[in-house]
């Protein structure tokens, strides 16, 4: 992790963090002005209650905060101004929100993430990282469409730099434990009555925390060559065990799964396979054609190993699942769930099974079904 390895790439920079009010951005500041010693750090968002809120909290003279959306070209470009290293965070990230504001959607995270490519290479920005989904991969819903889009226009984006140096990456992850719209909290409030509501009981998802995202990502900034989708190794749990985990005298009641909703979540395509290795803990999807590329180079993957053919990388196929010990341990990491944990009994934070357990395994109450369908 980033204290653990040295990693420093924003000392003595000054940084652009789009999205910078929500769960990832607080975190990222957190850990940026714990372990780095950067010139200035840049909160751009649009939301000035949220900016005010962390002005209460962090308190350094290296940050500044600008109000600002990624859709305004010129208010971005403003902002880039100076500026070395970009981490864009900023999006639509809701499902149901996307789909039903399917224009607003698209200006965010394509268009937005075109201004950020545009203006990032006006200013002469030496390095910007998107943060991207796992919903990006093989997308059913708006939201994950945009955010291949999204993915697309990054990786490609090192193509209009010419003889400029700036370089553009991609990481790509799954869910993040507790942050806004994470069914944790939805789990925890739904606890007192008696009934946990799951779209569907063979759902699997990989989970992550938010400074493990927040390291993952220092880390490839550090790595980073342009062009590369990094990925990394993440734990995979059944829905119904993290219910059970939060709530377990809780009834489950399958609702039948969402539009635009998967069983299973991929992070890495048998397509995006191909150009795949692992490499450090991690796996790095370079570019497909780096031979025309005229950007790529390699020094930084010469040893890494090679995927072999038919590699996916899917929640249901992952070899490492989650312990419940595990799982508490990444709930009660995420500060912005403090208000949460309280709620937690305290046997369910200290007696769960340590050893590394295959999926389903943790004891399940009754699920009732109000779709057709069985449960497995």
């Amino acid at each position: 992790m980033t204290s653990a390895t040295n990693s420093r790439p924003f000392d003595g920079k000054t940084i652009l963090l789009t999205g910078g009010t929500g769960s990832f951005g607080k975190q990222f500041v957190r850990t940026v002005l714990a372990y780095h010693k950067p010139k200035a750090l840049r909160i751009y968002s649009r939301d000035e209650l949220k900016q005010f809120e962390m002005q209460q909290v962090f308190v350094n003279p290296v940050l500044r905060y600008f109000i600002g959306d990624i859709r305004d070209r010129d208010r971005l470009q403003t902002a880039m101004s100076g500026v070395d290293i970009v981490v864009h965070a900023a999006a639509m990230k809701q499902v149901p929100a996307c789909e039903y504001n399917p224009f607003e959607a698209v200006k965010t995270n394509v268009l937005g993430a075109q201004n950020v490519v545009e203006t990032a290479l006006s200013a002469g920005v030496r390095q910007v990282m998107c943060i991207s989904t796992d919903k990006a991969v093989n997308p059913v819903n708006l939201y994950g469409a945009t955010k291949l889009c999204a993915e697309k226009i990054f990786v490609h984006g090192n193509s209009y730099a010419g003889p400029r140096n700036t370089r553009f990456s991609v990481v790509r992850y799954g869910n993040v434990v507790g942050s806004r719209g994470s069914v944790v909290p939805l789990f925890l409030n739904q606890a007192p009555t008696g009934e946990i509501t799951v779209t569907d009981t063979r759902m699997t998802r990989f989970w992550i925390t938010l400074p493990a995202a927040v390291e993952f990502v220092i880390r490839c900034v550090d790595t980073m060559m342009g062009g590369e989708i990094f990925v990394p190794k993440l734990a995979s749990m059944k829905i119904t065990d993290l219910a059970t985990l939060l709530a377990p005298d809780c009834c489950i009641k399958a609702i039948g799964i969402r539009p635009g909703e998967k069983l299973h979540e991929i992070l890495i395509t048998e397509e995006d396979g191909r150009n795949c290795l692992e490499l450090n803990g991690m796996y790095v999807i370079l570019p497909a054609r780096p031979d025309v590329s005229g950007w790529w180079k390699k020094e930084n993957y010469t040893e890494g190993v090679k995927m072999p053919d038919g590699f996916i990388y899917s929640s249901d196929r992952n070899p490492c699942w989650l312990t419940g010990t595990e799982l508490m341990e990444m709930i009660k990491s995420n500060h912005d769930l403090e208000s949460y944990t309280a709620k937690l009994a305290p046997p369910l934070r200290t007696s769960m099974d340590k050893r590394r357990r295959p999926a389903g395994s943790i004891k399940r109450p009754p699920v009732r079904l109000d779709y057709a369908g069985t449960e497995n």
